[in-house]
């Protein structure tokens, strides 16, 4: 039944993900790789892993893999807090940066190695959860 009032137009409401265990540990300035062995399934841990690589200009192949794990990580959580495959995750709400990092991480290195396809499938992924992420994170290189 349907509710009066309800906007049957309206899209999926935001997707907030909860507070990453990763997040106290990194700020406490614990090793990003015994960070990430303890607390595999974070999307913060992996990005903490992928964005220092970039900075220290690593293989391509290497930031790729540790956004990609990131990214993964992220799409199990997203789906475990009601996310439906699509709809906002907004960079606002600061345990979605993890996700957004690692996508916004994921498609640069896609870009880095030739694989174009997967550059704007992540770039227009991130624009769609969160345009603030997009601008903040990939707006520069589009």
């Amino acid at each position: 039944m349907t509710q009066i009032g309800q906007d049957l137009m309206a899209g999926p409401p935001p997707t907030h993900l909860p507070e990453d265990p990763a997040g106290a540990a990194l700020a406490a300035g614990e090793d990003p790789y015994a960070v990430a062995r303890q607390f595999p399934a974070s999307p913060l841990a992996w990005a903490a892993l992928a964005g220092p690589a970039v900075s220290e200009q690593a293989d391509p192949v290497t930031i790729y893999a540790y956004a990609r794990v990131g990214y993964h990580r992220s799409l199990d959580m997203l789906r475990r807090n009601g996310w439906k495959g699509h709809g906002p995750v907004p960079w606002e709400h600061e345990p979605n940066r993890g996700f957004l990092t690692c996508l916004a991480l994921l498609a640069m290195a896609a870009r880095s190695i030739g694989e174009t396809e997967e550059w704007e499938r992540c770039s227009a992924f991130l624009r769609d959860s969160s345009p603030t992420a997009y601008d903040q994170l990939l707006s520069d290189l589009g």
